[in-house]
């Protein structure tokens, strides 16, 4: 079992920035690999970024190329995300999930999720 801790999440204005965290507890195994995902009101949940502990590979929507970056405290088993030139189609709540086997931003490859931190981006 992992249990999965998201803070960071606000408002802010287009053009800033945010941090948010994903903090697991826990099997380790189960963290294999981790992930940000979205869902905006009235779409599907998709997926921002993922980041392999075993390779260190990170995987990234086309959407958020170049203004995201996710990273991972291994030793504090937690997954960030920083934010850059935030846009108001970035509005959404943010999910971290965590798999023990493949990854990927398909959300059919994650067991576990955490609750969600709302970002919010004003024009």
């Amino acid at each position: 079992q992992v249990q999965l801790a998201e803070s960071g999440g606000g408002s802010v204005q287009a053009g800033g920035s945010l941090r948010l965290s994903c903090a697991a507890s826990g099997s380790s195994g189960d963290t294999y690999c981790m992930a940000w995902f979205r869902q905006a009101p009235g779409k599907e949940r998709e997926g921002v970024a993922a980041h392999s502990a075993g390779t260190d590979k990170t995987y990234y929507a086309d959407s958020v190329k170049g203004r995201f970056t996710v990273s991972r405290d291994s030793a504090e088993n937690t997954l960030y995300l920083q934010m850059n030139s935030l846009k108001p189609d970035d509005t959404a709540m943010y999910y971290c999930a965590t798999t023990r086997v493949f990854c990927g931003l398909s959300s059919r490859l994650y067991n576990y999720w955490g609750q969600g931190t709302q970002v919010t981006v004003s024009s």
